[in-house]
């Protein structure tokens, strides 16, 4: 898929000299550990199984403990390879809601003489409006943590996300620690991480604008940085040393020009002295056109180019053949082996390259690559077999192992053991960002789910990837929309970006589905939540782009293959179904905190509750199920409310300081309204809690160790199994969450 991911959780701030030294410390528990809930109880967290789904951006091996390794991702935190179990651990599911922007791991370090060792650099996005990075440090490889607040921004899911490691422990010193960032320059640590300051000497300044220090490396007992805002040329460097960790100095005769305008990542061969590099004319891991790949001999400062195949060639349907270089990994066993990436190669594929001989000549390990996705059949992106990759930037070879080799791409890490069998390496590492959750009353699957960049899946089980992989018939991108019928649950439907239509219905659950024969025109543009009325008969779609402009609505009685705009309807709101009568949809608008109402399968709406919270469009409004007229609206910390009589009229539910989203599940043994599942926050926390009281009073069913950042955008009961939900993550895939029994 080439769909670029604009929207991994954009929400919700400057440069300093010197970053605060505020450490605070927080514990990871095993992922699906049993965590006790507030009333006493003990819940148990997993992730429902996808396998991958996002970008993983850097993999770093350990030089000194064989099978230790550590993989960071752009937007879904940190984890840890357990060789034995042959999964990844999650390090950083602890961070909660207020901390959503340290859930993008902007680089990873480790330190080769004290194993126990490792550092995370924390922030998602530079921007104003999100909060500022943190590094975490840990002496037991991610079991527990110490925080140090920085007063900067980093950016892990910003341009250059793919770039190498910008925290590095000092060659010569265990307890000096570098931290390279985006507009702010180098930072140096002479306490572990614990305090931090402006590093003194380097010469490259900052811009707002631009990328700043891209990669740091040990070469010997010195330290190299990338300098993502020069190109190379007299004065405007984009590669400096330091012998001393006191004087920094531009390289000598380093690359210049369009190829090498942004270094990306560099490797040190230990045995031969010589510094492999990187190079591309952006940062990617979009818009690069052009690259390169250079070595330094770092004892006698003489660089050689080494690029195995020079961008700007064409395919053999004429296509031009532009990319970039991304990954760099060297073999620790053998002499002058390594091995790099392409990046951003859409019409030939990207591949990875592999040298014996220095760069002298290479072999593209595309060319031989027997793929195995039978673990994650969602790989195949609807087509016949896998494509060798995209977005490739992390690139690591396991230095106890010269033919194990990893790689990362914009869904998933493959690995092999032979240079040539190939599958993903994925267990244990989930980072869809979740944006709809269906849990069907009947049928073999308990759970639909659409996201971001993958699309709808059906999970036949929650402990597998599931069989069928993403939607097909169409294949489309992110989801904007999945709707089941209340009173006919095998009637599914759902919308989403994507090439070849937006639209899609299914008559099996979500088992098959069947495009609409036709869609508005601004579907294309535009696609937003779509919603179906109790018995399937009308379907209803609204269109937001995704930079805000809403749009009418629509409406279709023939499966898609007619629609009619629906004036009266607010624009960009989320239609809702009552799931009990066909004849009535809500839907509620957040620019006037008004509630309409239809009566007439959505020809038309009405205005009925005015005066209600207004301004946010992520106000979420839902309906109990089985129930006519049984509203609840989600009001952020404008708190719940209720509606019993169709949204005539609400009323605010006491019990609530504040609410993000709702969601309905089978009520418990005895109860007669079914058990209700929050986000929401008391005036100390945002947790997750369940009542099964018809929210009269609520019980938090996570703990401090299993929070995954912001989860705001949508939980289900399971309407099957009491005490069963399913939490939506932004980066963290889907949780499900069930009481010890």
């Amino acid at each position: 898929m080439r769909t670029p991911r604009l929207s991994r959780r954009a929400v919700l701030a400057g440069s300093a000299a010197t970053v605060a030294a505020t450490a605070v410390s927080g514990v990871v528990s095993p992922v699906a550990v049993a965590a006790p809930a507030a009333d006493g109880s003990a819940y148990r967290w997993r992730n429902v199984v996808v396998g991958g789904t996002g970008f993983v951006t850097g993999v770093l091996f350990h030089p000194s403990v064989r099978g230790l390794a550590y993989a960071r991702t752009d937007i879904g935190g940190a984890y840890r390879w357990d060789d034995r179990a042959g999964r990844w651990t999650p390090l950083t599911d602890h961070l909660g809601w207020d901390d959503w922007n340290l859930l993008g791991v902007e680089a990873i370090a480790v330190d080769p003489a004290h194993p126990g060792r490792v550092y995370l650099a924390l922030g998602t996005y530079a921007q104003s409006w999100a909060g500022n990075g943190a590094v975490l440090r840990s002496e037991d490889r991610g079991a527990t943590w110490s925080r140090t607040d920085l007063d900067v921004k980093l950016g892990a899911n910003e341009d250059g996300r793919g770039a190498g490691e910008r925290l590095l422990v000092d060659p010569r010193d265990s307890d000096t620690l570098w931290l390279g960032t985006r507009h702010d320059g180098l930072l140096k640590s002479t306490d572990r991480g614990a305090t931090w300051a402006a590093a003194s000497g380097f010469p490259a300044k900052p811009s707002a604008s631009g990328q700043g220090v891209v990669f740091l490396v040990a070469v010997g007992r010195a330290v190299y940085a990338g300098w993502g805002d020069g190109d190379g040329t007299s004065g405007t460097a984009n590669l400096y040393r330091t012998a001393d960790g006191t004087a920094w100095e531009a390289v000598p005769g380093q690359p210049s020009g369009t190829a090498a305008k942004v270094p990306i990542r560099a490797a040190y061969d230990t045995h031969t002295r010589e510094l492999y590099v990187t190079y591309a004319n952006a940062p990617g891991p979009n818009g690069q056109s052009d690259g390169s790949v250079h070595k330094l001999r770092t004892a006698t400062g003489k660089w050689a180019d080494v690029t195995p195949v020079k961008p700007g060639g064409t395919t053999d349907d004429g296509s031009a053949d532009t990319f970039g270089y991304g990954g760099v990994a060297v073999d620790a066993r053998r002499p002058g082996t390594l091995a790099v990436s392409t990046n951003n190669r859409w019409a030939d594929v990207d591949t990875v390259y592999r040298t014996t001989n220095g760069g002298r000549t290479w072999t593209s390990l595309k060319d031989a690559a027997v793929f195995d996705v039978s673990e994650t059949p969602y790989l195949k992106w609807g087509d016949d077999k896998p494509k060798f990759g995209w977005w490739i930037q992390a690139l690591a070879v396991d230095p106890y192992d010269s033919k194990h080799l990893v790689y990362g791409t914009g869904a998933t890490l493959y690995g092999t053991r032979d240079l040539k069998r190939w599958a993903p390496q994925i267990r244990g590492l989930e980072e869809a960002s979740v944006v709809q959750l269906v849990s069907p009353p009947a049928g073999e699957a308990h759970l639909l789910s659409g996201s971001r960049d993958i699309g709808v899946m059906y999970h036949e089980r929650l402990t597998a990837s599931p069989a069928r992989g993403m939607a097909t018939n169409p294949v489309s991108g992110s989801a904007t929309g999945l709707a089941q019928a209340g009173a006919r649950p095998s009637y599914v439907v759902r919308a989403g970006w994507g090439d070849n239509g937006n639209g899609a219905y299914s008559n099996d659950g979500g088992q098959t589905w069947a495009p609409f024969e036709a869609q508005p025109d601004i579907a294309k543009d535009a696609p937003g939540p779509i919603a179906t009325n109790a018995d399937g008969s009308a379907l209803l779609w609204s269109f937001v782009h995704w930079d805000g402009t809403k749009y009418a609505a629509h409406r279709s009685t023939d499966n898609g293959t007619t629609w009619s705009e629906i004036s009266s309807f607010p624009k960009g709101a989320t239609p809702v179904a009552d799931p009990a009568d066909p004849t009535l949809f809500y839907a509620y608008d957040t620019d006037t905190g008004t509630l309409l109402a239809s009566t007439d399968s959505g020809r038309s709406f009405t205005a009925r509750a005015g005066g209600l919270p207004s301004g946010d469009a992520q106000f979420k409004l839902v309906a109990a199920p089985g129930r006519s007229g049984d509203l609840w609206l989600s009001a952020k910390w404008n708190g719940l409310y209720r509606s019993t009589d169709g949204g005539v009229s609400f009323s605010k539910v006491a019990s609530c300081w504040a609410s993000y989203t709702l969601g309905f599940g089978r009520a418990a043994d005895g109860a007669d309204y079914p058990a209700i599942y929050q986000v929401g926050s008391t005036d100390t926390i945002t947790a997750v809690y369940r009542s099964d009281d018809e929210a009269k009073t609520w019980t938090r069913i996570n703990d401090d160790a299993h929070q995954w950042g912001w989860t705001g955008e949508v939980i289900v009961g399971d309407p099957r199994v009491h005490g069963r939900v399913y939490l939506a993550t932004n980066g963290r895939g889907i949780q499900y969450g069930e009481p010890v029994r």
